[in-house]
């Protein structure tokens, strides 16, 4: 392994556990697909999501340090994640992309006919030339692949983050045991709305915190507590069917709205925006979540930069059941695929500028990138300790400098850190032992032209149905009926694909 010390990175003090990939990347001068070498480019564009608000400086210390590990000067172009899908369609519909373009949403149908229509290079067969590249797992490249194909390096993903996290002072005040059943999660709901968990005696807070991404994110969980597959799944007359049409995502419907009508859903959710939702967590509005395991650590640094003396705690359940249903839980990764890093044929114009670009991607798999895009430079942004810990010094300062770097790597699993953070540890355990039990969305490697046209039209259909039961507007029969319009719009030729396309791969 090598160590590059001018990075401020000392990669051998750190406790670091290697989950996916291996440690070193090209040497500059091995064979590559096109017979060249596999140096990287002296420049290159690279068009990726900024999940913050602020944009990082250019010339900062984790873009420097990219540079001089790689040795390319890279233009970032940052898009807003509020409106990455509309900015990203629009660049595809121009052709205005970058040499590397981050496409996140793997759903997004104007991605998957740009793909399909060509406008990206196949990397699949060059992977094998580059050593982290070419330890990809199966499982993610087959969920990358559009029509048999593979545009773009897939971004590695944990294969489930998800879980309920739920306010463990509030427990605490009420005398509460934390929740692992679907059941014990209702009874805490209603506690916590009815029951004063606070203590400051006014009726100010609610169960859960939901968002506007809740048809599509948190109760897309909760319904797999029930037995709801992932998006798409396989019935008992062998037909892949979306989820959000069978008996069990129904089932968790029609539990979370009589919730909901008993306040113990926040009333708002269908407007509200990420950003609301962390602060009304931080505010101690509500005290249920379903989101990643790793978000408790973010909701207490928000409290805690609010009031140093919040009483906040979390409890990290990753166990959640319902009745008879076996343990599981869907993974919010397409099993582990993120997206991918996509060269576009009009940019990278021939096959020895998309070699050299791999060669810079496989570069920033290795470690000492991947701690730069995580925790920035040490002593500047973090510090080790003499139990291999690692700790952030200035939370702000990594939140500006460094944050909006770690949405942009091509993998979250390289290395994992001991962490002086409350829940960090806590949280990549519970995600590691959700691996076992992790639902995939059965869908991920079949084809369907229907799909790649219209999906993301009819998932925003049956999204609005969702809304509109939840919030009284339609009952499950207006529902259903809302849902049966979408098989004339695409869904039922979407099914017959799919199930074809299953047919033929078993």
């Amino acid at each position: 392994m090598r160590h590059h010390t001018r990075l401020g990175i000392a990669v051998a003090s750190v406790a670091v556990v290697s989950l996916a990939l291996t440690g070193c990347g090209g040497s500059g001068d091995e064979p590559t697909a096109s017979g060249g070498t596999s140096g990287t480019p002296d420049s290159l564009t690279w068009m990726t999501v900024l999940h913050t608000p602020t944009t990082p400086e250019a010339g900062g210390p984790v873009h420097a340090a990219l540079e001089e590990y790689t040795g390319t000067e890279v233009d970032f172009q940052w898009v807003p994640a509020a409106s990455s899908d509309d900015k990203m369609s629009a660049a595809l519909a121009s052709d205005s992309l970058a040499d590397i373009t981050v496409l996140n949403n793997p759903a997004n149908t104007a991605v998957r006919q740009a793909m399909k229509s060509g406008q990206f290079w196949d990397v699949e067969q060059y992977l094998e030339d580059y050593p982290n590249l070419a330890e990809i797992n199966e499982q993610t490249i087959a969920s990358a692949r559009v029509g048999g194909k593979l545009y773009g390096v897939p971004i590695q993903k944990p294969v489930a983050r998800y879980g309920v996290l739920v306010r463990q002072d509030w427990l605490d005040n009420l005398g509460l045991d934390a929740p692992h059943t679907i059941e014990e999660l209702s009874e805490v709901a209603l506690a916590f709305t009815n029951d004063d968990p606070d203590g400051n005696g006014v009726n100010d807070t609610t169960g859960f915190i939901d968002r506007a991404e809740s048809f599509q994110v948190g109760f897309k969980s909760l319904a797999g507590y029930f037995g709801a597959g992932n998006v798409f799944e396989l019935d008992d007359d062998d037909q892949v069917v979306p989820s959000f049409q069978t008996d069990a995502f129904k089932e968790a419907m029609e539990w979370y709205r009589d919730l909901y009508e008993q306040g113990a859903v926040n009333g708002e959710f269908v407007t509200m925006q990420k950003s609301n939702q962390q602060d009304a967590i931080a505010q101690g509005k509500g005290g249920i979540v379903v989101t990643g395991l790793f978000e408790a650590r973010n909701y207490m640094n928000i409290a805690k930069s609010a009031n140093p003396d919040s009483p906040m705690a979390w409890a990290l359940i990753n166990d959640m059941t319902f009745e008879d249903v076996p343990r599981r839980i869907l993974s919010d990764t397409n099993g582990g695929f993120g997206g991918w890093f996509a060269m576009s044929k009009t940019q990278v114009k021939d096959e020895a500028e998309l070699t050299s670009i791999l060669a810079f991607i496989d570069k920033l798999l290795d470690e000492e990138p991947f701690i730069a895009m995580t925790n920035g430079i040490e002593g500047e942004h973090y510090t080790v300790d003499a139990d291999d810990v690692l700790t952030i010094i200035d939370q702000t300062k990594w939140e500006q400098e460094v944050q909006p770097y770690s949405s942009s790597r091509p993998s979250d699993t390289v290395v994992t850190f001991k962490s002086t953070t409350p829940y960090v540890d806590e949280g990549n355990e519970k995600m590691a032992e959700n691996t076992e039990f992790a639902v995939i969305n059965i869908a991920l490697p079949l084809s369907s032209d229907e799909y790649d046209r219209s999906w993301t039209t009819i998932l925003q259909g049956a999204n609005d149905a969702y809304n509109k039961y939840m919030v009284g507007q339609l009952d499950m029969d207006g529902y259903e009926e809302a849902i049966e319009k979408l098989g004339g719009q695409g869904l039922d030729t979407i099914i017959e694909e799919f199930t074809a396309s299953y047919a033929e791969n078993e």
